[in-house]
């Protein structure tokens, strides 16, 4: 905003200007009191419990790094750590993959797009507890639709949900039937790209290949950087499905039962849920908090620092 000058040299804002910063801090005071409140208070209270002895129906007790020392001794946080990374490890390309291709495919359509793009999309807005009990269906071991799917290719059954070796994909399979939103995003990134190149490089004899790697993938690369950051934020954040899941498989979650057979369900939020609201150490599941903030955090500026070399963001 533009200043007055008085003749002693120092600056003053001019009435109207006074009553517009006015005006407009009132307007945003609702949403700052939002932000102070409920986001910016429960950060600072979280780092804080994190190192004390805390519960619902206890006082804390400042305890330090106590809270953290019985995790790097606890063998279910290190299970659920490691369940969560291989569940990120796969779930991740996969779906960035099958979102490229998809959206490259609709891409080439030339009538109906609009209709598959909403088909595709569609299963991204389904209720996340509607569409897991659609699973649970679906990945029914005896009479399940993807067995009977299978069994026409004379695959055995597979227990999806309770054996450990198929958890993981089973989880996989599911995070892939969502993935609409992103297809959606690629594709409009994918209009942005100058069509001059890819009439540039079919003049040269340049394949359907040569152009998506060397002419797509580049254009779009900002968005895809942007949509690998929230898969993998999301994929860390892996929470309601598995709770659903395995309340189904046990009916007793709160309960501080395991998840799934060997615990393979058993993913880092769902452990961190376990320790704060069915054991009520809220001072643990703090300190579990700011751990996986700190690896998401780590593996969020490292992909970052790396796309800055390659990605050309104008």
């Amino acid at each position: 905003m533009r200043k007055l000058k008085r003749n002693d040299g120092k600056r003053t804002w001019s009435p109207r200007e006074k009553q517009a910063n006015r005006d407009g801090l009132l307007f945003a005071l609702p949403w700052i009191l939002g932000f102070l409140i409920f986001s910016l208070y429960p950060i600072i209270m979280s780092a804080y419990y994190s190192f004390t002895n805390f519960s619902a129906i206890k006082d804390p007790v400042w305890v330090g790094l106590k809270n953290y020392r019985m995790l790097m001794k606890d063998r279910l946080f290190w299970k659920s750590l490691n369940n969560t990374l291989v569940y990120v490890a796969i779930s991740v390309p996969a779906t960035i993959i099958l979102s490229l291709l998809l959206a490259a495919l609709l891409k080439a359509v030339k009538r109906g797009k609009a209709f598959y793009r909403s088909v595709f999309f569609l299963p991204s807005i389904f209720p996340v507890v509607a569409s897991t009990m659609i699973w649970l269906l679906v990945l029914d071991p005896i009479s399940g639709y993807l067995n009977r799917f299978l069994s026409l290719f004379g695959t055995p059954a597979i227990n999806w949900l309770g054996d450990p070796t198929w958890t993981k994909p089973a989880l996989v399979i599911m995070t892939c039937w969502g993935v609409g939103t992103t297809v959606v995003i690629l594709l409009a990134s994918m209009g942005d790209v100058p069509p001059e190149l890819y009439e540039s490089a079919s003049m040269d004899g340049a394949g359907a290949w040569t152009k998506f790697w060397h002419i797509t993938i580049p254009g779009i690369a900002h968005v895809l950087v942007y949509q690998i950051v929230l898969a993998i934020i999301n994929g860390f954040q892996y929470f309601t499905q598995v709770y659903i899941l395995c309340s189904a498989q046990s009916g007793n979650l709160s309960a501080g039962v395991g998840a799934g057979k060997k615990n393979s369900l058993l993913m880092y939020p769902l452990y961190l849920f376990q320790n704060a609201f069915a054991r009520l150490k809220m001072g643990t599941a703090s300190a579990m908090a700011w751990i996986l903030f700190i690896i998401v955090f780590v593996l969020t500026l490292v992909l970052i620092r790396i796309s800055d070399k390659y990605v050309d963001v104008k």
